[in-house]
């Protein structure tokens, strides 16, 4: 059912120990760059462990969707024996109980053959970024097993995104418009294009939502899961957030803390930042993610030439220049890190796959880089993400900045900068929300995986962990050494120790590090 108007370089970050010098993400040891400190917060044996996570008492109606949400996620058959189970449950619209009514919220569960049936489930929000059923999809048919070994995780997608009850409110020029940032328009200043097409959007949607506009933010968001917590029964969560879906996580540990067993960050998302901040950490872990795939595809000699990011900027000049028929230079954007931050079990056949396709479009057949493009923008730009993202989102700032912005970013951040600058007038005619009350107090040790080569989020974890210091909380962070997105998906160095954290609440040291 619809809804209707009724309803950093590597080496600067890692100091190894023997032992872990070298060899692939799923080693089951970690590189400590420091050794504990007596009564260090994070290591500390006086600290009660807190509470564990439970067994639902309550299941849903779970029933078989693994080909389907692989055929969906674009990512084929999944791994041998996997399954994915889809059910529904209904949310308050509001739990405040201001706006009467329910939402459709999906979710998604992933189990191996190893999976025990007796391990409490870990419940996972990745916020807009995608939903949170291809993330779980991803993480499912990456490298690293650990976790589902481990338990059983359970992805619900947010509203309007995903299986949940769907979103259909842009008209479809202007949807198509917004992302490829007013390429394709009647010419004049892209900013005020995208600025006119804001406008128009945000009409169309708030029109079609209301009386329902305000309750698509992260607060709410958090309500949805808190709403799973009841179905299930049960009195503790284990909370998995990745990427933007960390303000979702960090919206429960303020609304529902007492009910939190375990919180993990996995490459956050920045928290009490401007627009432009968020968006530059962004655009420089997309930067950071090229460089590393044009290192290792320069490595296989791969048909991108002997400089392969030189040539991924120039073909989004070229789409840019309107070479590329309807490519444009943000569709290029998009493709190219959506497939950068997804999961590979084959990196070496994944890096050969995006490499010819973009030497491809270099020649003039661009059908495979259309095809990954077309998958990305599925996966990244529906209606719900466009209502939920910018309702989260904090003030844009004016089309005169931005305009100096992408000129700016151009030089900076040759390859993605000037559309990202562009991109942020997405949101530009939204309005504004108050920002949530800050966390005030968590009692939880909490793990924040980062990597640094972020194509999506980028190195935001500080303003993660200081304002979970603020509130009391102890943290660790991990860096991964690798490039994508989020950290889980991709390294069984992460996944070890996210397991172990799940399993009793301890955490690694902080500044713990994890080879690429």
């Amino acid at each position: 059912m619809r809804w209707t108007r009724a309803v950093v370089p590597a080496s600067a970050l890692l100091i190894m120990i023997a032992g872990c010098g070298a060899g692939p993400s799923d080693r089951p040891h970690i590189a400590v760059e420091r050794p504990p400190v007596p009564g260090d917060s994070t290591t500390s044996a006086q600290v009660p462990p807190p509470p564990a996570a439970e067994v639902p008492k309550k299941e849903l109606s779970w029933r078989d969707c693994t080909k389907e949400t692989f055929d969906q996620a674009g990512l084929g058959p999944g791994p041998a024996g996997l399954v994915l189970e889809c059910a529904d449950f209904s949310t308050p619209i509001d739990s405040a109980g201001s706006v009467l009514g329910n939402f459709r919220a999906a979710a998604v569960r992933a189990r191996t053959p190893q999976t025990p049936p007796d391990a409490a489930p870990v419940v996972l929000t990745s916020g807009v970024d995608r939903s949170s059923s291809a993330t779980l999809a991803g993480l499912a048919t990456g490298p690293a097993s650990a976790l589902l070994t481990a338990h059983p995780v359970v992805a619900v997608d947010r509203r309007g995104i995903g299986g949940s009850q769907p979103i259909d409110c842009l008209p479809t020029d202007i949807r198509a418009g917004l992302q490829d940032n007013a390429q394709f328009g009647a010419g004049g200043d892209p900013v005020t294009a995208m600025s006119d097409l804001s406008r128009n959007g945000t009409i169309a949607c708030r029109d079609f939502l209301q009386p329902y506009d305000g309750t698509f933010d992260a607060a709410h968001a958090a309500d949805d899961i808190e709403q799973l917590r009841r179905e299930w029964n049960v009195d503790h969560l284990a909370v998995l957030a990745t990427g933007n879906g960390a303000l979702v996580g960090m919206e429960y540990a303020r609304k529902y803390g007492d009910r939190l067993a375990r919180l993990v960050l996995d490459s956050p998302a920045p928290v009490g930042v401007d627009t432009v901040t968020r968006t530059e950490t962004a655009v420089q872990g997309a930067e950071a993610a090229l460089t590393a795939f044009a290192q290792q595809c320069a490595g296989i000699s791969c048909s991108l030439g002997p400089d392969p990011r030189a040539a991924v900027t120039a073909l989004v000049q070229k789409a840019a220049d309107g070479q590329l028929g309807d490519i444009s230079a943000n569709a290029v954007r998009t493709a190219v890190t959506g497939f950068l931050g997804s999961p590979r079990a084959d990196q070496t056949s994944r890096i050969g796959e995006l490499s010819d396709a973009l030497s491809a479009a270099g020649r003039g057949d661009t059908a495979a880089l259309k095809a990954i493009a077309d998958r990305q923008k599925s996966a990244t730009a529906s209606d719900g993400q466009f209502v939920n993202g910018c309702t989260d989102l904090p003030q844009t700032p004016p089309g005169p900045q931005v305009t100096d912005l992408t000129g700016i970013w151009a030089q900076k951040y040759p390859a993605f900068g000037r559309s990202t600058a562009l991109s942020m007038m997405v949101c530009s005619a939204w309005p504004v929300t108050e920002a949530p009350p800050a966390l005030e107090k968590l009692e939880l040790p909490v793990l924040v995986l980062t990597g640094i080569g972020d194509p999506v989020t980028g190195m935001a974890q500080a303003s993660v962990t200081g304002a979970l210091g603020a509130a009391g909380a102890r943290t660790s962070t991990m860096t991964w050494q690798g490039w994508g997105h989020p950290v889980s998906s991709h390294s069984g160095c992460a996944q070890t120790a996210l397991v172990d954290y799940l399993k009793d609440g301890r955490l690694p040291g902080d500044g713990t590090a994890c080879p690429a």
